[in-house]
């Protein structure tokens, strides 16, 4: 039997988890370094680190 009739079970294959289904995300208060509205993300603001608000973060957000 060949590997592809087997399903190719050996592993070694890479697999991304492409579920991101995992439930709300804990939002966290914080203060935009731009703007100084009050915003909310998705991650525990880190001293001395700026945190933008959604606008603010599109503007400074690189164009490709």
């Amino acid at each position: 039997m060949s590997e592809f009739e087997r399903g190719n079970r050996g592993g070694g294959g890479f697999r991304r988890n492409t579920n991101f289904s995992s439930g709300p995300r804990e939002m966290h208060k914080a203060t935009c370094s731009d703007c100084g509205n009050e915003c909310e993300v998705p991650f525990k603001p880190a001293d001395g680190k700026p945190v933008y608000c959604k606008d603010c973060y599109r503007k400074r957000k690189p164009a490709y």
